[in-house]
């Protein structure tokens, strides 16, 4: 018997695919930072005013949310993320990016168009009777910190909300595989900036001055594994400096430094409490040498926890869209994803999207300049999202 979800996709697709990778790659080369995500949404806007969908703005400047259903019923949120990263495209080809210093290198062009290609394939299938609701969340600002899930999870975009879904794209995996855990799948991310100022002078005299160089060392290598001694070894606390800047000239104790650095937690327990701890290691390591400091700690986005029942969901809903074998374990990755901050409030699971070639050996991968994704990746995510959707309101209505 012919499924009768999997033919409505089938003929969507057939209509709509090309169309879909055209719309990828145009925001491939037209990328946009977070926040100012303008026309990222504009396109997506337009693209659903011509079939008849209305979308409204989010309480932020960018970003938009669309309901789709009858209301009359559970509300399955899917949502994707729709900014860029600060990095040059490093790839030739013919939809490299057009902006300087902005590039689509996490796939949030592949999950916008997935989205929006679930969006109006169900818009057909739904029709204005069906029973329940499809509320779709294109966010901004995943990339920024605080980034936008944060800004928005407090707000009405997640009142009547049963259960949330999300994709990412996974250069381990080859398209067709969906990567699925219950439990932690990512982990949670903090920034760390620690200025440094004190008495400078000569070198040839460094017991007259702070010195700085000396105390940045220090914080390099002692703040690290302090960590690792006050607090728990199964949350895998890990602390590493992206950035440094200390001093002018070789024979110059400098009066001011700076460091920045991110901090990642697999565990919830030791998230919360390691604010108090970086504060304390900082101090008794700055303070002994008669120097100052401004520690500002940004905290991030808690681990994404997925909830056992919506990944049985998505489970069902992975084979029912590409097959008994598409779906495949996944591991807890120390990378960090502010979708956690909607799943505070309502539960839901985020599945790992293969975007690899078949057979490819080897892809480049994420915050990579090279970063790219074969684009069969596309209709493959938007029948798992059009089928978790439609499994979602089944599940939830009971």
């Amino acid at each position: 018997m012919t499924d009768p979800t999997a033919a409505s996709l089938d003929a969507f697709l057939a209509n709509h695919g090309e169309e879909l990778v055209a719309f990828r790659r145009r925001l491939h080369a037209h990328p946009e930072l977070s926040w100012v995500e303008h026309e990222t949404t504009a396109a997506v806007r337009d693209r659903l005013e011509v079939a008849g969908v209305v979308a409204t703005p989010l309480p932020t400047e960018t970003g938009l949310q669309i309901d789709l259903g009858a209301g009359d019923g559970p509300t399955v949120l899917l949502r994707a993320d729709i900014d860029a990263l600060p990095l040059d495209d490093e790839k030739e080809v013919p939809y490299r990016s057009t902006v300087p210093g902005v590039c689509h290198a996490c796939g949030h062009d592949v999950h916008t168009t997935i989205l929006l290609g679930a969006g109006l394939a169900l818009h057909e299938i739904l029709g204005p009777d069906h029973p329940g609701r499809v509320r779709l969340l294109f966010q901004p600002a995943e990339e920024s910190m605080p980034g936008g899930a944060e800004a928005l999870h407090r707000t009405a975009v997640l009142d009547d909300v049963d259960v949330a879904y999300a994709l990412h794209c996974d250069p381990g995996l080859e398209v067709g595989q969906i990567g699925l855990r219950s439990g932690p799948i990512t982990s949670a991310a903090d920034r760390v900036v620690i200025r440094l100022s004190g008495a400078g002078g000569h070198t040839a005299r460094p017991h007259l001055t702070s010195d700085l160089v000396h105390i940045v060392g220090r914080l390099i290598t002692e703040l690290p594994a302090g960590l690792t001694k006050l607090t728990d070894s199964r949350d895998a606390v890990t602390m590493v400096f992206g950035e440094v800047h200390a001093g002018h000239a070789p024979n110059v104790i400098p009066s001011h430094a700076e460091l920045r650095g991110t901090l990642r937690v697999r565990g919830r327990a030791s998230w919360d409490a390691v604010q108090a701890i970086v504060a304390s290691l900082v101090e008794a390591t700055v303070t002994p040498f008669g120097a100052a400091y401004e520690l500002d700690y940004q905290r991030g986005s808690p681990p994404v926890d997925n909830d056992p029942q919506a990944v049985a969901v998505l489970r069902a809903a992975t084979h029912a869209a590409l097959g008994p074998d598409a779906g495949v374990p996944t591991q807890q990755s120390v990378g960090n994803e502010d979708f956690s901050w909607l799943l505070e409030r309502v539960p839901g699971a985020y599945a790992r999207l293969g975007v690899r070639p078949a057979g490819a050996p080897r892809w480049a991968d994420l915050h990579a300049g090279g970063f790219d994704v074969d684009e069969g990746a596309i209709p493959a995510g938007v029948r798992l999202l059009v089928h978790t959707a439609l499994e979602a309101l089944s599940a939830y209505a009971e």
